[in-house]
């Protein structure tokens, strides 16, 4: 049986926005991870502050379009210093202790490209430790054609 691949991530404030036509032109993490050849996203798990709701809903506008049968959930995930390690750690491992992992029928991967620096450091604690059963996944731009 094939599991489901089940992407958790934050949303990316400043890289995932896009509200023009123009964002099709430039590289978003969150709906570039719905493009790739050879992933099949069944589920995108997005940690979001309520502030960019907004920007979440048009990344799950997006999505759709190019990926219409993954499934988008939005997680509020509200903090009041994003910088603060120890609150950012606090928020991450609640919900990782709240958060229904199905380890027999999902796959689970945390998306890394997106956060503060410090969301990437406690994300990355949390699944060394094994508190989120997953693996890591980074995506980037390709490299601008010389």
């Amino acid at each position: 049986m094939n599991k489901k691949t089940v992407v958790i991530g934050a949303l990316g404030t400043t890289l995932d926005k896009g509200y023009r036509e123009d964002r099709w032109l430039r590289w978003r993490p969150t709906v570039s991870l719905c493009q790739h050849n050879g992933l099949h996203v069944g589920r995108i798990d997005l940690l979001c502050d309520d502030r960019y709701a907004e920007t979440a809903g048009q990344v799950r506008r997006d999505i759709r379009t190019v990926s219409p049968d993954t499934e988008f959930r939005r997680h509020p995930f509200n903090m009041d210093d994003p910088w603060d390690f120890e609150e950012v750690y606090s928020s991450l491992y609640d919900f990782a202790r709240s958060y229904s992992f199905n380890t027999d029928e999902e796959e689970y991967l945390v998306h890394m490209s997106t956060g503060t620096h410090v969301m990437q450091i406690c994300l990355f604690l949390l699944v060394e430790s094994k508190h989120i059963p997953a693996r890591i996944i980074q995506t980037h731009p390709l490299p601008k054609e010389l």
